[in-house]
């Protein structure tokens, strides 16, 4: 698999999941779901934040504690805010990736297991973007699902759809 390819994937469905988003009301953003994170905003939030810390850990940067983290799940930023910083990540993501030598070698981190008691984690930059990717993709379909709720529909933003190249035959 090619992680910058994967990722230019995610970044092309993520941006018609945002063109979908754009032009809702600050309230339907807000509106509560019984699925995901809750809210559109915080679901959309989640994606981009967590995305962050999948990228910190495979640079082998900590990751600071949630509580001190600029941007919660809990307060999502306005739409454009979040927008405008996940485009900024987005690019610091894929530069991340490109930067990528050994995607075998093991990445240990701390963090807080069951309890909270503090675990160390053992992971490849490879387990670190599978994550980053199938998370993605995962909240990605709760957000779809709100927003076809909220009356917006999307089409088809299957890998195939969006990756393959076509030609008449």
């Amino acid at each position: 698999m090619d992680p910058l390819r994967i990722y230019d994937y995610l970044t092309r469905a993520r941006q018609r999941v945002l063109d979908a988003a754009r032009p809702l009301t600050a309230e339907q953003h807000a509106r509560e779901f019984p699925i995901g994170p809750g809210t559109l905003g915080r679901t959309l939030t989640h994606i981009m934040i967590c995305e962050s810390a999948y990228v910190r850990r495979m640079q082998g940067r900590e990751v600071p504690p949630y509580d001190q983290w600029p941007i919660r799940d809990e307060a999502p930023p306005p739409f454009a805010e979040l927008e405008a910083a996940w485009a900024a990540q987005a690019d610091e993501t894929r530069a991340a990736l490109a930067a990528v030598r050994d995607w075998s070698a093991p990445i240990e981190f701390r963090r807080n297991g069951e309890g909270g008691r503090p675990i160390i984690v053992t992971a490849s930059a490879a387990d670190l973007f599978t994550q980053l990717a199938l998370h993605e993709v995962h909240h990605r379909a709760q957000a779809m699902n709100m927003l076809r709720h909220l009356g917006v529909t999307l089409d088809d933003i299957d890998f195939n759809a969006m990756m393959y190249h076509r030609r008449p035959a």
